[in-house]
């Protein structure tokens, strides 16, 4: 395990956020974009675990941060499905193309 560079967890992390990218342009479906930007925010914590344990092996700062990003994400993820369950209940549709206003 140790002798595995740091590209070989970058890269992958990369592909993650890019598909997360591509999924949040794309989508027009609520949840299909909460999923994309759940997606870039695990790639980016990825990368504060690789950053941590390559250049800070003793320490555990990036992963004591990624454990507090996690936390914040599922908050705002629970959030985020009220707030969309709230819109269903109301609009009977979750696409964002055929909602044209905040207030119903």
């Amino acid at each position: 395990m140790d002798n595995l560079s740091m590209m070989m967890y970058i890269i992958p992390s990369m592909i993650m956020f890019c598909y997360g990218v591509y999924g949040f342009i794309t989508r027009k479906n609520m949840i299909a974009i909460l999923i994309s930007l759940e997606l870039m925010l695990n790639s980016v914590d990825i990368n504060f675990v690789v950053f941590n344990r390559f250049l800070f092996p003793g320490q555990l700062e990036g992963m004591m941060f990624t454990l507090f990003a996690i936390a914040i994400a599922a908050a705002e993820t629970a959030l985020a499905i009220a707030i969309i369950v709230n819109i269903f209940r109301v609009a009977r549709n979750i696409d964002i193309r055929d909602l044209t206003k905040m207030k119903f």
